[in-house]
């Protein structure tokens, strides 16, 4: 009797159900949609295929892009032998087992191309292990991962490797796919055009993902193509590619920053609300929130910090999702809100003149003088009350001695940093005045 598991030798293997993405993977490089930069005749890929020097690669880049397709046809490319692996699913054993057969291949004249999905999941040690049979040519590894591998990924198993960037599909990709897809099934999809565009959204730029839909909107029974509304109902959108942990955080949380930065409230409220939408916590929110008050508006306006503080405790006593209100108003506060880093800048100077001078003692004429000791070694003489000197300003030397006047603060003329402004040119003159060489 037959195994289970095995084929009937009798039966074509195309005639057994497969999804709509696995009959329409690509079967040569020049079929592949979306990643024209990378794979045409000037991208890193096309060079190296057109040199026939294929290096060891780390493929990066979000779901549905077409990594493990471009791995296996980069091996057929190059006459290798494609081996799959998952880091999920694969163990010391088994990469032990992959190494030995890929040795004896190569005994025997055959290359072996190793393809590890999700290679990022691979531990430090476990990274290290690839690198010797790398170096030797017993294989060469691609690696695909969604996650930024600067990241993820061993610094040696980096310096080996090239890592080429994926791009999301866009909608004008997704409709090549779709209409590749209608070629394919022999009919149009039964929607009408807004529904259509609706369809390419949901797929948020993820090909296998939209062939997945295209196939479940096939197999329904329609008379009239559907329209967006219809279509909304049968289908549920896709959740939005957002990990609280990972790159995806820190891009989005950069954008929100640099739209507040911008002046764009419009812009800021958007990611404000990506980010909400892909599960981010409110507070954490709150606290970037605030620290834009300080880092990008700073005195410009001195009640942007206020505001900030304000909103996060409406938040803290209303919750979610009322007290995210809060958070959006102060977030178009701070984006409409003059800009100035002086105070900024200022204190990075501060720090950084502090490291290089930190041993410096005071001028001994703003030294406090508690005992006899200390009067006689000339601690607190000379020191002028600035509330007893004309205009309640002395002009003494507060740095240490030997150490010359920086210029740290530079207030702006904007906001109210303007009056400060102002100010700043005030006391300056009045030092140069009254300041004696010490």
């Amino acid at each position: 009797m037959a195994d289970l598991f095995d084929s009937d030798p009798q039966t074509p293997r195309d005639t057994a159900p497969r999804p709509l993405a696995d009959r329409l993977r690509p079967r040569a490089l020049t079929e592949v949609i979306g990643q024209e930069a990378v794979l045409g005749r000037d991208g890193p890929l096309g060079a190296m295929l057109g040199a026939r020097a294929l290096s060891s690669l780390v493929l990066w880049g979000p779901p549905g892009v077409g990594k493990t397709t471009i791995a296996r046809l980069l091996a057929q490319a190059t006459d290798l032998h494609f081996v799959q692996i998952s880091a999920i699913f694969t163990g010391v054993p088994d990469l032990r087992k992959v190494f030995e057969a890929a040795r004896m291949r190569r005994a025997n004249g055959q290359g072996t191309l190793l393809f590890v999905d999700e290679i990022h999941r691979f531990n430090k040690a476990q990274q290290d292990g690839f690198l010797p049979y790398m170096e030797d040519g017993t294989i060469l590894l691609v690696g695909a991962t969604t996650e930024n591998p600067s990241f993820e990924l061993n610094a040696a198993l980096l310096s080996r490797s090239q890592v080429i960037v994926l791009k999301r599909l866009t909608l004008i990709d997704l409709e090549k796919l779709a209409q590749r897809a209608e070629k394919t099934l022999n009919r149009a999809l039964p929607l009408k055009g807004e529904a259509r565009e609706s369809l390419l959204e949901m797929a948020d730029g993820d090909g296998r993902a939209l062939l997945n839909l295209i196939e479940q909107v096939m197999a329904w029974s329609v008379k009239e193509p559907l329209d967006r509304e219809t279509l909304s109902k049968r289908l549920m959108r896709r959740a939005a590619k957002y990990d609280k942990s990972g790159e995806e955080h820190y891009n989005l949380i950069s954008a929100l920053h640099k739209s507040v930065r911008g002046s764009d409230p419009d812009a800021a409220l958007y990611w404000f609300a990506r980010m909400l939408e892909g599960g981010e916590d409110p507070r954490f929110l709150a606290r970037r929130i605030t620290r834009m008050a300080v880092e990008d508006i700073g005195l410009a306006d001195p009640q942007a910090q206020s505001q900030c503080l304000e909103a996060w405790q409406t938040y803290e006593r209303l919750g979610s999702p009322e007290g995210e209100l809060a958070l959006a108003q102060a977030l178009v506060y701070l984006a409409l809100a003059p800009k100035s880093n002086a105070v900024y800048v200022a204190y990075k100077g501060a720090r950084a003149l502090a490291k290089k001078t930190g041993s410096a003692m005071p001028p001994a004429h703003i030294l406090n003088a508690p005992t006899q000791m200390m009067k006689d070694q000339g601690y607190g003489a000379g020191y002028a009350y600035d509330h007893d000197a004309e205009d309640g300003f002395s002009g003494q030397n507060y740095f240490p001695d030997g150490v010359k006047r920086p210029v740290l603060y530079a207030p702006p003329e904007r906001g109210f940093e303007r009056e400060l402004k102002k100010r700043v040119e005030y006391f300056a003159k009045l030092r140069g005045k009254r300041q004696t060489p010490s």
